[in-house]
């Protein structure tokens, strides 16, 4: 008998499953999107034939099977620059992309190189921080002398236990650094303080980075300058300094769309416009969905064997229809999420030539966040060559003041921001357009320091797989929410009822990522939820 998954959203996680199921098994995968558009967060928008990237995606992996996923739905282009190959190392043997003839010059990833600096005291400096005598010149005699006192006083005497991200923050800049170049900035992206925030996701998110691995690859970047790697795994970099990425031609929705493609040319079903409202359970399996068509209202009950959720893990518990222990129930609802939106801003001209993918505003008298030039990711994601289309990053959380303004009032917020800063003037402006994301950020707050009940709780039901950043709450990378889904694609092809390798991917120790069906986890092993540095 047919056996069917129901996945729970169409962003990278739950198309990476559908795709993988078809690849790998004889299951059906039922795609139920919430909204009217393929990628979740990576999805692209064309405003009047201007892209946007919401939050910007660079494709980039340590991984080979991601890098390789990637490439094998839309290929390298043709005119690569000279000198680069495309190759890739696993334990067995060299993989290398070969161009096949008859591909669509449409379909490809581009590869661009990485700029990306930050602005404060009306100056760039280089992201991330070095301390290179460009740095140093900027800042002044005085702030430099107290950067590297405050830095040695951090590496004698480092704040023990790690608690806070304003601990992991100290420990590996100083206090100095940290009040120059890291809190405010954190604390525009989520809100709170940086010593309200878990040291957890700084082990995430910039784990490895600090003041000496980036003088160290200062110095190898100065020694081979102007040249382009052969190999774009830079897996001897930290992710955090990486020079080059892929991109998409048209923006990430463009490769999410091409999965999507194949998902239904194999077989598979995405449904569009489809709220998940409730979980039907029996004993430790879960047996059904509902969902609520947001255009016609109708409801749909649908069956499966398997259940791969990328939906808020908030949502997920509170549309379970059965008995939910309180405190579980509790620890989901105190949940919380960070909001964007996007200021899309077409403009004649800035006021110079700027080269960079993103620029982190840590201007303290503006709101914006970050700043990305979208025709510096590529070419193409700007209709005219000649105009500067950019994207004003505002993070801010549903309800509060910013995100209550109306889109008018927002645009002509960013819009006096960029004049104030000097980057560009209100005469320049052409057009402009407002984006509005919801639960873009799992936050490490909130009753997140208890989240292990509610993992405990979930992975108890066998046939259910939480993947995928919202999914696990885990402030994953695209790559990330992609291996999360392929292990648990594994685990199925396997037989593997225990979860914990999935909750190990982007942990603090380094993931083994290539393990593959051939090399699986032991079956059934017991792993306590708070081994391994995971998201408990």
């Amino acid at each position: 008998m047919e056996k069917r998954a129901i996945i729970i959203g169409a962003g990278p996680a739950g198309l990476t499953a559908a795709y993988e199921l078809l690849q790998r098994t004889d299951v059906i995968p039922v795609v139920l999107e919430q909204s009217g558009d393929i990628g979740g967060i990576s999805k692209t928008v064309n405003y009047k034939g201007n892209r946007i990237d919401i939050g910007g995606h660079r494709f980039f992996s340590k991984s080979d099977r991601v890098m390789q996923w990637w490439l094998n739905i839309l290929p390298m282009e043709d005119n690569t620059p000279q000198g680069v190959t495309v190759h890739y190392r696993n334990q067995s043997r060299p993989l290398t992309y070969e161009k096949k003839s008859g591909e669509d010059p449409d379909k490809v990833m581009l590869l661009r190189r990485r700029i990306s600096r930050i602005y404060f005291l009306r100056k760039f400096f280089s992201y991330p921080i070095q301390l290179s005598f460009d740095t140093l010149r900027k800042l002044g005699f005085a702030r430099t002398v107290g950067i590297l006192f405050s830095y040695l006083w951090a590496m004698l005497f480092p704040r023990k236990p790690e608690t806070s991200l304003e601990d992991f923050l100290i420990n590996r800049f100083g206090t100095s650094l940290y009040r120059l170049f890291f809190k405010d900035y954190t604390e525009k992206v989520w809100g709170v303080p940086c010593n309200e925030i878990s040291a957890e996701w700084g082990a995430q998110r910039i784990k490895g980075v600090s003041i000496s691995k980036a003088i160290a690859h200062a110095v190898q970047s100065l020694k081979k300058k102007g040249s382009v790697s052969g190999d774009i795994t830079q897996k001897n970099v930290e992710t955090s300094l990486i020079e080059q990425f892929l991109y998409p031609k048209f923006g990430p929705g463009q490769l999410w769309e091409e999965v999507a493609r194949l998902v239904k040319e194999k077989g598979g079903q995405i449904l569009m416009n489809q709220e998940v409202q409730k979980i039907h359970v029996n004993g430790e399996r879960i047996m059904a969905v509902e969902a609520v068509d947001a255009l016609t209202g109708k409801a749909t009950y649908l069956e499966g064997d398997y259940f791969f959720s990328t939906m808020p893990i908030q949502q997920l518990v509170a549309g379970m229809t059965h008995s939910v222990p309180p405190v579980v129930r509790e620890v989901a609802a105190g949940l919380q999420y960070r909001d964007f939106i996007t200021v899309g801003v077409l403009l004649r001209k800035l006021s110079a030539e700027l080269k960079d993918t993103w620029i982190y505003i840590q201007e303290r008298d503006v709101k914006v966040g970050r700043l990305q030039l979208f025709q510096n990711w590529s070419p193409f994601m700007v209709k005219d060559s000649n105009t500067a289309w950019i994207g004003m990053e505002y993070f801010c959380t549903k309800g509060d003041d910013f995100w209550g303004l109306s889109d008018e009032e927002i645009k002509a917020r960013g819009i006096a921001e960029l004049e104030k800063m000097g980057l560009a003037t209100k005469d320049d402006v052409l057009d402009a357009t407002v984006l509005r994301m919801e639960k873009t950020y799992p936050a490490y707050f909130g009753t997140y320091d208890r989240f292990d009940l509610v993992r405990v709780y979930l992975d108890r039901y066998e046939n259910l797989f939480l993947v995928g950043r919202n999914g696990m709450h885990k402030y994953n990378n695209s790559d990330h929410s992609m291996l999360t889904a392929m292990v648990a694609v594994d685990n199925i092809v396997a037989g593997i009822v225990d979860k914990s390798n999935i909750w190990a991917i982007n942990t603090e120790q380094e993931y083994h990522e290539e393990k593959t069906p051939e090399n699986p986890p032991k079956k059934h092993a017991h792993e306590s939820v708070h081994q391994g540095g995971q998201a408990a």
